[in-house]
This record gives C-alpha cells, sequence and structure tokens, in this order.
C-alpha cells in the first residue's frame, strides 16, 4: 500500500538501503539468551540492592542532604528494575530505562565524588565510583547499543 500525500510529506527521509522502523507497529518480544537473562539479572540485582540503601541514606544523612539522595537512588533503583525485568522477558523496549540509569548512574558517581570530603570519605566514594556505579553503567550504555547504527526510526504523524 503506498503512503498518501501526507504521510509523505511528514515521513522523515532514510538513506537509501537503510532499514526504517515503524514506532507504531507492535513491539515483538525477543528471544532471550543466556547472555542477555544474565545482563538482565545483573540490573535487577543492582535495582533491589539500591532499595535497602535508600532507607539508609534516609536514616543518616540530615533531612536536607537526605532528600536529594534518596531521590536520585530511587530513580536509579527504578529505571534499573525497570531495564532488567524488560531485558529478562524479552521486550525490545528496555533501550529508554537502561539509557537513563546509565545516565543516573554516572551523575550519582560525579556528584558522590564532588561532595565527599578528603580522606577515607573520597576512597570510599571513589571505590564505589570505580566497582558499581560507572561498571554498572557502562553496562547499560552497552545494551542501549545493542542495535547498532543505521536504524531510523518513523514516528506516527499526530492527529
Amino acid at each position: 500500500m503506498a503512503p498518501t500525500a501526507t504521510q509523505a510529506a511528514t515521513a522523515p527521509a532514510a538513506p537509501t538501503g537503510t532499514p526504517v522502523v515503524d514506532a507504531t507497529a507492535v513491539i515483538p518480544r525477543q528471544r532471550t539468551g543466556r547472555a542477555q537473562r544474565f545482563r538482565g539479572r545483573i540490573l535487577c540485582g543492582a535495582g533491589l540492592v539500591l532499595l535497602p540503601w535508600l532507607g539508609y541514606l534516609a536514616g543518616t544523612l540530615p533531612p536536607a542532604e537526605a532528600v536529594a539522595w534518596v531521590v536520585l537512588d530511587a530513580l536509579e533503583a527504578a529505571a534499573l528494575l525497570t531495564a532488567g525485568t524488560r531485558l529478562l522477558a524479552g521486550d525490545a523496549r528496555y533501550r529508554a530505562p537502561a539509557l537513563a540509569a546509565a545516565v543516573l548512574l554516572v551523575a550519582d558517581a560525579c556528584a558522590d565524588l564532588a561532595t565527599a570530603a578528603p580522606g577515607p570519605e573520597r576512597a570510599v566514594a571513589l571505590a564505589m565510583a570505580l566497582l558499581a556505579e560507572l561498571p554498572l553503567a557502562a553496562l547499560c550504555l552497552w545494551r542501549t547499543a545493542g542495535q547498532g547504527p543505521g536504524r531510523w526510526v518513523r514516528m506516527a504523524p499526530c492527529r
């Protein structure tokens, strides 16, 4: 079926030979391999580990600081759990929450390092950044680039 004049005028131009994905199509379930399930378990596990951490932060930090840190870590946990459960289910829509988790994790690592006092507090912040937050952000970013370049998304026109 050929597109109408309105659809042709509103559709973005894709380079010749580049596959075009229709964003209005039903999102298909992908087959989940062992590696994808393992990455999904890592993301879900990291999101679950953050939940008791939220209580610890709320109970130990001064109220003015606790709000900011608890909200940041709650957003991280939500993004990690969403991306992880979608990976485990084979849902192709895991990329947006994985990207959000990566951005939040990098921001958290930077904020931890910027606000840590010199000495043992800074050493702990550096260890958490290098051993947990940044590797997890790298895993999330790697998963968002799973399809590779060259795919165009055609959005449906507003009605």
